[in-house]
């Protein structure tokens, strides 16, 4: 832009910061004055412009006034300057009297001979990622915001009661208790952008970077409730003791109909009410291929009153994840590829909350955005757990 056209934006500037400290009348009019001899000045500046951008359409008027390289606008699109909207605002506003500066009319696809103005570039506030399954496990188990540790107390001994004759007495029963405690795992999430991105940048960046970071916390938080080794990170339900006979071996190495109900059959009575399957969704859409005898799918998929898919598998619901393997011909023997469990029995307990901080690296002046957690989980009763798993060997 011109050079003094600027210096007049930055007068008014100083002058808009002058009228908010201004304490009395003969201020704010003297500062009126000025700004009134500012415009004046735009005013000529602005008629000049549009003057030389005549002699420059006009050659035999005499020698034409060149706008030179530095006079343009130095942005990718002027078009998005901030310059160029105060300017099409006022040629607006003045219902086209005041004509916008030569440098942004001298383009050579938009002359005064096209169009009065070009309307300012939109950039839609919106940065598109790739984006990833989550948050499909953490909703579904017992989650507790406990600043210290926390223990749940456990019992696997049930009292017996037995039947005695008149004026007899049983035997005392002891009710042993243990607990399961919660320690302190720290989960961290730190992105570093330049100090020139950062100052650039559209909000839409900055908001992309926060929601990102936040995705990756519960994609972690979500994969340890998995499958978390326990050292460093929440031990994970499939990393749990399963009871002696619930864990089901498949005969091959896809999901059959007979696999579900030895599955089912595997399933305590007492822990059926609640629990649900978690398996990736490739090795439930195999499952939901079958049909039976008359031709009737096995798996039963419904849309919801939000027309999104409800899955079933003999009549319980089935919770899709990527945290498993899928299952097909490649997939390695002994593994687990599917769970039954009633996600309630697994505690989540968080004793810092998900925060974000950001901060500035003084040597490269790189600005850092930090999410940091401290939580740990645990199954809480594993009594319920059927684990399914591929066969031990492959033929």
């Amino acid at each position: 832009m011109n050079k003094e056209l600027l210096e007049l934006l930055e007068k008014k500037k100083v002058l808009r910061s002058k009228l908010e400290a201004a304490k009395d009348l003969t201020a704010i009019n003297a500062l009126e004055k000025e700004l009134d001899e500012l415009n004046k000045q735009e005013e000529v500046l602005v008629t000049r412009a549009r003057i030389a951008d005549k002699l420059n359409n006009n050659p035999g008027l005499g020698n034409p006034v060149h706008t030179t390289k530095d006079d343009l606008p130095t942005e990718d699109d002027m078009y998005d300057t901030k310059a160029y909207r105060m300017a099409f605002m006022r040629y607006v506003c003045s219902n086209g009297a005041k004509e916008l500066p030569g440098e942004y009319r001298s383009n050579a696809n938009t002359t005064t001979t096209d169009v009065g103005a070009v309307i300012p570039t939109t950039i839609m506030n919106r940065i598109v990622e790739k984006m990833q399954a989550v948050g499909m496990i953490l909703p579904l188990v017992t989650q507790t915001n406990l600043r210290g540790g926390v223990t749940y107390p456990t019992s696997t001994v049930k009292p017996v009661a037995t039947w005695v004759a008149e004026g007899a007495t049983s035997d005392k029963q002891k009710k042993s208790v243990t607990g399961i405690t919660f320690a302190y795992h720290k989960l961290r999430c730190a992105v570093s952008i330049t100090l020139e991105t950062e100052q650039i940048t559209l909000s839409a960046f900055e908001m992309s970077l926060v929601n990102g970071i936040a995705e990756a916390m519960v994609k972690a938080l979500e994969e340890a409730i998995i499958n978390g080794n326990g050292t460093g990170q929440p031990k994970g339900i499939l990393k749990e003791d399963v009871p002696e006979g619930q864990s089901v071996v498949l005969a091959g190495f896809a999901l059959t109909y007979e696999d579900v109900v030895k599955a089912e059959a595997a399933l305590p009575l007492a822990y059926e009410n609640n629990a649900v399957y978690v398996m990736t969704k490739k090795t439930f859409m195999n499952f939901a291929g079958q049909v039976d005898n008359n031709g009737q799918p096995v798996a039963k998929v419904n849309y919801g009153a939000s027309n999104a898919p409800e899955r079933y598998i003999l009549g319980r619901k089935v919770i899709c994840c990527d945290y498993l393997p899928n299952l097909d011909a490649n997939t390695a023997v002994n593994t687990a590829v599917a769970l039954i469990f009633d996600l309630k029995d697994y505690a989540v307990n968080t004793n810092y909350v998900m925060g974000l901080k950001q901060y500035e690296d003084n040597d490269t002046e790189d600005q850092i955005f930090k999410s940091v957690m401290l939580a740990d989980g645990k199954v809480i009763d594993n009594n319920g757990l059927v684990v399914i798993k591929t066969p031990a060997t492959k033929g």
